[in-house]
């Protein structure tokens, strides 16, 4: 089937989605990979990453090599996430439903139930900054009432699924490079930037530090990236959707960090002690303000829309796991978006802020569940099992994967461990860390040691197919 016929045979759908864990058929596939650009472009062209940019100054990096450590680490962490993706047009399928292949159909959910939380975090995180935009532009008095809306509208979008999630995504790409440009121009005319760029000496520790810090954030979004390329028809090529989604995410971030690390280095104290106050006010006028206030809205509804959408999508798939389900019907899927979005706008609203930056920094520590996971799950899909697997044996414990895979499971918990001693994080500072002067990089281990041990252990015991067995027919879900 052409890429031609299948936008047009996918015009006829719904408009709410109505497919969750199970395969896409070939006859509902649709889209381009540029939707891969402008989805992931303006999932990080928001004030998130702007913070974490501007972390790598406040750590101590001058702003120069700020900006240089952040791009590598957006590229490093770009490609294990745009791997992920790539995934998505072959299979068909939700990005963590795969994990099954390497864990066991009942194995997958030990790091999906650290997943959940993780997205739960940052989708209350989030929406405190985001309630704070809306309560700007409306002059709401209840500082909750901003979460309140915020959460709705994440709902919302959530619920009607995969076109609107793009959509939603082309509109913030638009608004991202008007208002950041606006924003750039207005920074360097307000403040004398000049100045504050290659007066630090270089250090390695910060350096480090700084491509640790993107890295991070990119890593964050491979349990998902998949859902949003799994509906791009079967024929499309793996190495376009690769390079479209690392652009639009490497891009986006990068642009995003290096306003915040110029910001961090002219502003400090003012932008970390009031991220969204500051860049309205550096916006001008209060009409501009409210402009800037908008984007930054749009910004954090794309990608919290992709948390409560991953959120949910990992939930359907511990529980399916145990069920035994394949298929879940719309209004099922409704009720666990709702429900995720549901507790992440509580956890906002009733949280004190200290919690909240106490559990954002629980959260970070919980980054180290990440790394071992990509590298199990990219090893043995492209090394391993080359891109061979059998999806219907992804739902069936007696099938060929089994319903535990004990060595595949040693090895993430050996991944996750044997990161500890090089963690740097506000709750834990790892022993190895401070010999290193304070640079985590427990990421780099995290991914290397997780993989060679996975290869070693399990590469020689693969069971996977001759070649890729779909399933003969696949029902939409009633």
């Amino acid at each position: 089937m052409s890429q031609h016929d299948s936008s047009s045979s996918a015009g006829s759908a719904p408009a709410i989605e109505r497919r969750t864990i199970d395969v896409i058929p070939d006859e509902e596939r649709h889209g381009s990979v540029r939707n891969q650009f402008t989805l992931w472009f303006g999932a990080n062209t928001q004030i998130t990453a702007i913070v974490d940019g501007a972390l790598a100054v406040v750590f101590g990096a001058d702003a120069l090599w700020a900006i240089i450590g952040l791009l590598i680490g957006n590229i490093l962490g770009g490609i294990v996430m745009a791997l992920h993706s790539a995934q998505g047009p072959r299979m068909g399928l939700p990005q963590m439903i795969s994990s099954r292949a390497q864990f066991g159909v009942h194995g997958a959910a030990i790091p999906l139930l650290l997943v959940v939380l993780m997205y739960l975090g940052f989708a209350a995180t989030g929406s405190v900054l985001a309630g704070q935009a809306i309560n700007e532009i409306l002059h709401l008095g209840s500082s909750s009432a901003g979460i309140l809306i915020f959460g709705a509208l994440t709902a919302v979008i959530a619920v009607v699924g995969y076109r609107v999630i793009h959509v939603v995504g082309r509109i913030a790409t638009v608004l991202g490079v008007v208002g950041f440009t606006y924003l750039a121009i207005r920074l360097f005319t307000q403040y004398d930037v000049s100045s504050v760029i290659g007066v630090v000496p270089f250090d390695f520790v910060t350096f480090l530090l700084a491509i640790s810090l993107s890295a991070g954030w990119q890593l964050t979004f491979g349990p998902y990236v998949a859902d949003y390329s799994r509906y791009l028809p079967r024929s499309t090529s793996g190495r376009a959707t690769f390079w479209s989604t690392f652009a639009g995410s490497v891009i986006g971030s990068q642009w995003s960090m290096t306003f915040g690390a110029l910001v961090a280095a002219v502003a400090g104290d003012a932008f970390l002690g009031d991220q969204v106050g500051f860049v309205g006010g550096l916006a001008g006028s209060a009409a501009l303000a409210v402009l800037i206030y908008l984007v930054i809205v749009v910004g954090k509804l794309t990608v919290n829309t992709l948390n409560a959408y991953g959120g949910f999508m990992c939930i359907l798939t511990t529980v399916s796991g145990i069920n035994g389900q394949t298929r879940i019907a719309p209004a099922v899927r409704a009720a666990y978006i709702v429900g995720f979005t549901a507790v992440s706008v509580a956890i906002a609203v009733v949280a004190s802020a200290d919690f909240l930056d106490n559990f954002k920094n629980f959260v970070l520590v919980l980054l180290m569940v990440f790394t071992p996971w990509s590298a199990i799950n990219l090893t043995d899909y492209y090394v391993i099992s080359k891109e061979r697997v059998d999806i219907p044996a992804l739902y069936d414990p007696a099938g060929r994967y089994g319903s535990w895979n004990l060595p595949a499971l040693a090895c993430y918990v050996i991944g996750v461990v044997v990161q500890i001693p090089f963690l740097a994080q506000k709750l834990y500072t790892g022993p190895i860390t401070n010999m290193l002067g304070g640079a985590d990089i427990s990421w780099i281990v995290g991914l290397v040691v997780t993989a060679a041990l996975y290869y070693f252990v399990v590469g020689r015991r693969t069971n996977a197919p001759a070649e890729m067995i779909y399933p003969a027919k696949t029902p939409i879900s009633v």
